[in-house]
């Protein structure tokens, strides 16, 4: 009577080691499979030179400062009937700013960004046309200078699709 019951007890199958192996298994595949996926998703940081403008960016918190320390703000808008952005400046700083750049950025898509020269009209103006960019989150970024003093804004637009 002994031996058959350890007959029994030895036929018995256990799923203890196959499900272990199945695990590290499936465990491992699955992080070949993430490596393998991230590493053809392209990764757009904020600029290729990013650690030296992280170095830069000091300067960049006081043209910021000097921006909203002015006795009247800048603005940028954007009309979706027209598809027209219009970047404004304080009248008393358009009249003698003598250079600056207008840099449209695309948070999400730095091959979309656009840099143009800052040229205001009499009144303080300056009209970009919007037609040709994509639709979503843009940033509209502009930095000037009068005489040894620099300025810079940032201001966030949102282009709709064209479905809205």
């Amino acid at each position: 009577m002994q031996t058959n019951t350890t007959a029994r007890i030895s036929s018995r199958w256990n799923p203890w080691p196959v499900s272990i192996i199945s695990f590290f298994i499936v465990a491992i595949v699955s992080c070949v499979t993430f490596v393998a996926f991230c590493s053809r998703h392209p990764v757009d940081l904020i600029s290729a030179n990013y650690y030296e403008e992280e170095i830069r960016y000091q300067g960049q918190i006081e043209r910021l400062q000097h921006a909203q320390q002015a006795s009247q703000l800048g603005s940028v808008s954007y009309n979706p009937i027209t598809k027209i952005i219009t970047v404004s400046l304080p009248s008393d700083q358009s009249e003698h700013a003598r250079s600056g750049q207008v840099q449209l950025y695309r948070p999400s898509a730095a091959s979309r960004d656009r840099q143009l020269k800052l040229e205001l009209d009499p009144k303080g103006l300056q009209r970009i046309d919007a037609a040709s960019l994509l639709p979503g989150l843009w940033k509209v970024r502009i930095s000037w200078a009068i005489e040894d003093r620099e300025y810079f804004m940032d201001e966030k637009i949102v282009i709709p699709s064209k479905a809205s």
